[in-house]
């Protein structure tokens, strides 16, 4: 029987052969039966990766490999959801459990290409489980994978290999401004019971007072105009859903806009730049700050900071704050909601004047402008990635 040739969208140059298509048991060995689970219990805490389904899951003090292979998720939901990597390199000393396939490439294949070819297969139509999904090792042996000569392999692997190191490097980056956010955010505001934080700018040495939000903010609502009537929508009002809040801070257009008219014939109300909005519904503590004004429908108790009184920055900086009171205190019959009224109840420890408050809202808005600078870095990185997996691979 002839052998099946093809060649992906984009090579490297000066390769032009096609590629051959094998199957996964004539390109690596199994080496199943060399891995070992070792039951929480019983494993003590060490310098080596122990690896399950999904990447690495603990330390412990020994090791079953020290060398570079390829792991397969055997058994997990992961198989099918794909929200962390199928297949991923170890190297090293190491140790996996029996949740993982381990995979050592015979000559003339390299670790990276085979790696990435099986990390960007759909692998449903190779689940042999019922309860859980399961890649059973006789079916993964005949999973056909598309293969180039050797050194087309090394240049791919290569290329994958200083694309995850960049990866790698911003993500860490991320990481470390998201610890660093998290350490002042303890460390700038009074702990329970204090009434100075334990860091503070230069020149601010009175203690911090407890407030109401409601006496430094109005809370307001919203509402919707009526859905069947087509003279209120399509407007040029921003109205805003909860949906939207979550993954940008300032918001300057909304996905749907009412007319003047609609706007007119609902409860919801016109809110000013600098404004909090605030998600009261399922979903609670959402928050976004207005770059231009606009309203909301009625899962929202949006915070409008009166002036020299609250910095909006400063009161956005809080979130997880405003989050746990409004977990806590909302109640409803059908999901959990948080009124104006109880928003409006909330007790806040403030500085005594507004310039400490800008200053520490400030402060926060440049690590929040850092954090999302490297957030949208690694995002671009890890779509190109995405990308040329679909256009070097076959």
């Amino acid at each position: 029987m002839q052998e099946e040739t093809s060649a992906p969208a984009i090579r490297f140059a000066g390769f032009s052969d096609d590629w051959k298509q094998r199957k996964l048991g004539d390109v690596v060995e199994f080496l199943d039966t060399q891995r070992k689970p070792l039951e929480g219990a019983k494993r003590v805490s060490g310098p080596y990766p122990y690896y399950g389904a999904s990447g690495i899951i603990d330390y412990v003090d020994g090791y079953l490999f020290d060398e570079e292979l390829v792991l397969l998720s055997e058994d997990g939901a992961n198989i099918t959801d794909r929200n962390y990597p199928v297949c991923f390199l170890a190297s090293g000393k190491y140790w996996v459990n029996n949740h993982a396939h381990v995979l050592k490439t015979n000559p003339g294949n390299e670790n990276n290409f085979i790696c990435n070819s099986l990390e960007r297969k759909d692998y449903n139509q190779y689940n042999t489980g019922m309860a859980m999904p399961k890649l059973n090792k006789e079916v993964c042996k005949n999973i056909p994978i598309s293969c180039p000569d050797y050194e087309e392999q090394k240049q791919i692997g290569d290329y994958f290999r200083s694309l995850d190191r960049l990866i790698t490097l911003h993500q860490r980056k991320y990481s470390r401004l998201c610890n660093i956010k998290r350490s002042m955010l303890e460390r700038m505001f009074p702990r329970e019971g204090a009434t100075v934080p334990e860091i503070r700018f230069t020149g601010f040495t009175d203690a911090w007072e407890q407030r109401k939000l409601g006496e430094l903010a109005d809370i307001i609502g919203g509402g919707t105009p009526s859905t069947n009537n087509n003279l209120f929508w399509d407007g040029d009002i921003d109205w805003y859903a909860p949906a939207e809040i979550g993954t940008k801070i300032y918001l300057d257009s909304s996905e749907r806009k009412i007319t003047a008219e609609g706007f007119n014939n609902c409860s919801a109300k016109m809110l000013p730049v600098g404004t909090v909005l605030f998600t009261s519904r399922a979903g609670i503590g959402k928050t976004a700050i207005l770059a231009k004004e606009g309203c909301t429908n009625q899962g929202f108790q949006s915070i409008v900071p009166h002036e020299k009184e609250l910095d909006s920055y400063f009161i956005f900086s809080r979130t997880e704050e405003l989050k746990r009171y409004g977990e806590v205190i909302g109640a409803g019959s059908t999901f959990v909601e948080v009124s104006g009224k109880q928003m409006a109840n909330m007790d806040i420890m403030m500085p005594p004047t507004i310039d400490e408050q800008k200053q520490i809202g400030s402060y926060f808005k440049k690590i929040d402008t850092l954090i999302t600078l490297h957030q949208r870095k690694l995002e671009r990185l890890q779509n190109i990635k995405k990308a040329y997996l679909e256009k070097m691979f076959v």
